[in-house]
């Protein structure tokens, strides 16, 4: 049942219990909730602005974990939910929904599971899932069908899109040009791994891990010796590597700019916690490009002492409509989003740029039709660590962090900080028992675990997996995106060990499977039917080039004019109150930030 408790700022917290609440438990959550107090009602009038009700928020999951600290047993979700005056009171579509009242079946999801399904037509299986694979992937996939002596499951033809999908693989950046009739002589990822190779400096990883690596000073480490106990910290030189990565977070920012940069900045994080075996994020950087946002003036700052230049610029073309959001709403947005997961996560957001451009010359017209996110940052690790081992038959295979949820971009970064203190603790002490460590994003656990067992295969038990939402389908657990979680290697011997340094850092942690060493993976349910069975070979090993064909155009713009004969200070000072506006020039303070 649902109990529905009202803070004194009059919003209502929604309580899922499975039993009637004691005395007691009332008046812990009374407190618990800020002064709240128990509402006599199972339902509840009026217009209410609150998450959906198939997204249980990350808000939800530390709340839940809260209660369950405080001795309380039997809550399973606790949302808020925000009075509002009308049923068109401002809200954010995307991630809440207007409840024209609160009742029982607030929580209520009509879902079943859906069962694996064996594809007959995976042309037709293609465009219905929007999975946007190529006529030559098509025909690979049809060749493993013959192979295997069986139709693929939804399972296998949704993986190997998410494994092999330009994220995942770069098969842009690894393909073949053809330009004007001649192949080009490198990918782009040659050309730009040519830089590294030609001017190796002191980098000693690069293009091959979540990160790369180059060689750092030897430092002190202040430390535990026993990071599972309560120990004496020690102080030793390490010597140390400092780590860089780079990533792009574009469709998720354009949709749902808050939780798209938030986790944008949560995976570029987790990519610098998975170099090597293990290493540290320091501090992130956030670059973002859009077309003009259009400010009004009191979306500036201080608009009476605003520049007297119209931003006549902005007026090039006419302005769109919009498919997600618009661009003001995503720089404002997607700033706080990226800032937030850093800040409670415990990394600085130090520097980042913004760039907006909208251009017409002739019949061309040039913007940015979705925001680049550029998600960035620096960190550090030990030499020692900064290259990942060889897995062996029967090393387990371990997740760390969150459960599986049906919401992609759910940014929780409390979650992702427990897993981080797992991987620095075992970074730190004298013995790293990790083969092998990945970043746990796109793709989920199939791209995540696949890389860790991808030189000697592996086996997943899908009893073991974290599930948050009962309604996930074996497609959907196994391919499911949600945030904040690490895959990892480990020697068996060290299990336990680790177990007691997760329980000390409260990070879920879950072994649920193991190297096999038969260049084979799979996921077993518990029925002991595989919805995913294909040999490692066959995911990674041989999935076609991608080719692109593509003739050169020219183009030619005039070049800048300047009037000269105007140029005086009032002039001068007229361009510089316009270049002063561009969002790529000077402060970007918010109007609570800027004094006088």
């Amino acid at each position: 049942m649902i109990r529905f408790f009202q803070t004194p700022q009059k919003t209502v917290i929604a309580t899922e219990v499975n039993h009637a609440l004691n005395e007691q438990e009332i008046n812990e959550l009374n407190w618990l909730y800020g002064d709240a107090k128990l509402l006599d009602a199972e339902q509840l009038e009026g217009y209410f602005v609150g998450p959906r009700r198939e997204m249980v928020t990350p808000w939800s999951t530390n709340a839940v974990e809260i209660t369950q600290n405080m001795g309380l047993q039997g809550i399973s979700r606790i949302e808020e939910y925000f009075p509002a005056s009308s049923k068109d009171a401002e809200h954010d579509e995307m991630l809440q929904r207007m409840y024209n009242g609160l009742n029982q079946d607030i929580f209520t999801i009509n879902i079943k599971p859906e069962p694996i399904k064996y594809v007959d037509n995976l042309e037709e299986y293609n465009e219905q899932e929007g999975l946007a694979l190529s006529p030559e992937e098509i025909d690979y996939l049809h060749g493993l069908e013959k192979q295997n002596g069986r139709p693929l499951t939804d399972s296998e033809i949704f993986g190997f899109a998410q494994i092999n999908s330009e994220h995942c693989r770069h098969k842009i950046f690894g393909g073949t040009f053809i330009i004007d009739g001649k192949e080009m002589e490198s990918s782009l990822f040659a050309m730009i791994k040519k830089t590294t190779q030609e001017n190796p400096n002191k980098i000693l990883s690069a293009y091959k891990d979540n990160v790369a690596f180059a060689q750092g000073p030897v430092v002190e480490q202040f430390a535990p010796k026993d990071q599972s106990t309560s120990d004496y910290f020690q102080v030793k030189d390490i010597e140390s590597v400092i780590s860089l990565k780079a990533e792009t977070h574009n469709f998720p920012t354009t949709v749902e700019p808050f939780n798209g940069a938030a986790t944008g900045t949560g995976g570029e994080i987790r990519d610098r916690m998975g170099g090597g075996v293990g290493s540290w994020p320091i501090a992130g950087t956030a670059v973002y490009m859009t077309a003009y946002p259009r400010l009004s003036e009191e979306g500036i700052v201080n608009s009476e002492k605003l520049a007297t230049a119209k931003r006549d610029w902005e007026d090039i073309l006419p302005v769109r409509q919009w498919l997600y959001q618009t661009p003001q709403q995503i720089l404002t947005k997607a700033s706080n989003g990226a800032s937030d997961f850093g800040n409670k996560f415990g990394q600085p957001l130090i520097c980042g740029s913004v760039l907006t451009f909208e251009h017409q010359e002739g019949k061309e017209k040039y913007a940015y039709d979705k925001v680049i996110m550029l998600a960035g940052g620096v960190g550090y690790g030990t030499k020692r660590d900064c290259l990942k081992k060889e897995p062996q038959k029967g090393n387990k295979v371990v997740v760390v962090g969150g459960d599986n949820y049906r919401a992609v971009q759910r940014a929780n970064p409390e979650m992702q900080k427990r897993a981080y203190n797992l991987v620095r603790a075992l970074c730190e002490e004298d013995v790293n028992p990790v083969v092998s460590i990945h970043d746990h994003g796109s793709a989920g656990h199939l791209n995540c675990l696949s890389e860790l067992v991808e030189e000697c295969g592996g086996e997943i038990d899908m009893t073991k997996l974290p599930i948050g939402d009962k309604t996930l389908s074996s497609k959907e657990i196994i391919a499911n995106e949600s945030q904040e979680r690490m895959g990892l290697l480990i020697d068996e011997k060290h299990i336990e060990h680790v177990r007691k340094i997760a329980e000390r850092e409260r990070a879920p942690l879950y072994v649920v499977g193991e190297t096999t060493g038969d260049a084979h993976f799979s996921f077993k349910q518990g029925d002991g039917v595989k919805p995913f069975d294909l040999d490692v070979a066959q995911m990674f090993g041989h999935s076609p080039k991608t080719i692109m064909r593509d003739n050169t155009v020219e183009r030619h713009y005039a070049n800048v004019e300047y009037n000269l004969e105007k140029l005086d200070n009032l002039a001068l000072l007229e361009y510089l109150e316009r270049v002063l506006q561009l969002e790529a020039v000077a402060c970007k303070d918010w109007p609570s930030a800027v004094s006088g």
